[in-house]
C-alpha cells in the first residue's frame, strides 16, 4: 500500500533511504535545513554534495518547511545527526500524527545523556508513540544504496507487529530488511561500530597490515558485545547484521566517513581540522566519548575506545596508543564475551 512519508534528513543516508521508499511506490518528502539543498533536489533531481552523480526518483519532493514535511504523513524517517534528534523531534512532534510510524536510521548517542536515539525519540514524541518507534541499521553504505547495489539491513522495535509493517514498506530486490527484537543491540551495535572504524582508519594510515586489522575488528566486537550485554542488549545480535556485519563493512570501506577521519588523524592532522575538511558530521568521534563515559557507568572493560579516546581527545600519538594495546597484560580471549552466546 502507498504511504505518505517524510525522511528528515537530506545527507546521504536519508537521500538513499528516500530513494528506496519512493522507488517503492510511496510519497515521499526530504526535510534539508538549507533552501539551496531542497532547491537542487526539486530541480535537477540531484544532492550532488552527499551522492555525487546520482540521479533522484521523481516520487521524491523536498522542502525546508518541518511542518509541511510531517503533517498528514504516516511514516517519518529520521535520518538525522545524534546531535540533532532531540531538537527536531521536539520541534516535529506537534505536527506528527499520533499512529504515524516512527523509524530512525542514526547511529550514536546523544552527547551529555549519552542515551540512545530511541529513548530520546520516546522522551520527546511521548512514551505513547513508544511501540510505534523502529530502528534501521546495518552494514549500508548509501553510496551504494542510491546505485541499487545489493544491501541487507535489519529493524528493530519493541512492537513485531511495527517491525514487520517497516520491514514491508522499505523491503525490494535489492534492499532486503530482517526484523529484529531487540533494539537495544541493534542500536548499541550501530554506535560503537564506528569508533572501531576510526581505529581501523588509524591501522591502515600506519600500514600496520592486515594482521592488525583483522584483530582490531575482532576485539572490538568483544568490546561492542561487552557494553552492549551490560546495557540489557541480546548478545547474538552481535553476531548479526547490526554487529559483525555493519563493523566489516565500516572498517574495510572507504565510503566509510569514520575509517576516512581515522586515516587522515593517522597522518597528523587535528580533529578540528578533519572535521573542517569532510564538511560533514563523524559520529564516532562524540561515540568515543560515549564509550568511555559508558563503560565507566556500567564498569566494562574496553582497552580499544579507552586508547582511541586519548588520541582523539588528548593527543596521545597513535602508534603508542597500538603498542600499549600490544603490551597489556596476558588474558583469556573468549572472557565474559561468551556470557549468553
Amino acid at each position: 500500500m502507498k504511504r505518505q512519508v517524510a525522511v528528515l534528513g537530506a545527507g546521504s543516508w536519508g537521500t538513499a533511504l528516500a530513494s528506496v521508499l519512493a522507488e517503492n511506490g510511496h510519497e515521499v518528502t526530504v526535510w534539508a535545513r538549507r533552501k539551496e539543498q531542497v532547491d537542487e533536489i526539486n530541480r535537477n533531481r540531484t544532492n550532488e554534495k552527499y551522492l555525487p552523480e546520482a540521479t533522484l526518483p521523481e516520487g521524491i519532493l523536498a522542502t525546508d518547511d518541518l511542518r509541511e514535511a510531517v503533517t498528514d504523513k504516516s511514516l517519518v524517517v529520521f535520518v538525522l545527526p545524534s546531535q540533532s534528534m532531540r531538537h527536531v523531534a521536539a520541534a516535529a512532534k506537534t505536527w506528527i500524527r499520533d499512529d504515524a510510524l516512527i523509524v530512525h536510521a542514526s547511529k550514536g548517542f546523544e552527547a551529555e545523556s549519552w542515551k540512545r536515539m530511541s529513548e530520546v525519540l520516546s522522551e520527546e514524541l511521548g512514551e505513547n508513540r513508544a511501540e510505534r518507534i523502529t530502528v534501521l541499521s546495518g552494514p549500508s553504505h548509501a553510496e551504494e544504496v542510491i546505485r541499487k547495489f545489493p544491501t541487507t539491513v535489519v529493524v528493530a522495535s519493541r512492537s513485531q507487529s511495527a517491525a514487520e509493517t517497516v520491514q514491508g514498506l522499505f523491503m525490494n530486490r535489492y534492499f532486503r530488511v530482517y526484523t529484529n527484537p531487540d533494539v537495544v543491540g541493534v542500536e548499541v551495535g550501530g554506535a560503537l561500530k564506528n569508533i572501531i572504524a576510526l581505529a581501523a582508519g588509524l591501522v591502515d594510515g600506519l600500514h600496520f597490515g592486515d594482521n592488525a586489522k583483522a584483530a582490531l575488528i575482532t576485539r572490538g566486537l568483544a568490546e561492542i558485545a561487552r557494553l552492549g550485554l551490560a546495557m540489557g542488549a541480546q548478545a547474538i545480535t552481535f553476531a548479526g547484521l547490526a554487529g559483525v556485519g555493519d563493523l566489516v563493512v565500516t572498517c574495510t570501506s572507504r565510503h566509510s566517513r569514520n575509517w576516512r577521519a581515522g586515516y587522515q588523524i593517522s597522518q597528523g592532522k587535528s580533529v578540528p581540522e578533519v572535521l573542517r575538511e569532510m564538511g560533514m558530521v563523524v559520529e564516532g568521534i562524540q561515540t568515543t566519548r560515549a564509550a568511555w563515559m559508558l563503560s565507566s557507568k556500567y564498569g566494562v572493560e574496553m582497552p580499544l575506545a579507552h586508547q582511541l579516546y586519548a588520541v582523539l581527545f588528548e593527543e596521545k600519538k597513535p602508534e603508542q596508543a597500538a603498542w600499549d594495546l600490544m603490551t597489556r597484560g596476558r588474558t583469556q580471549e573468549l572472557e565474559e564475551m561468551v556470557q549468553g552466546w
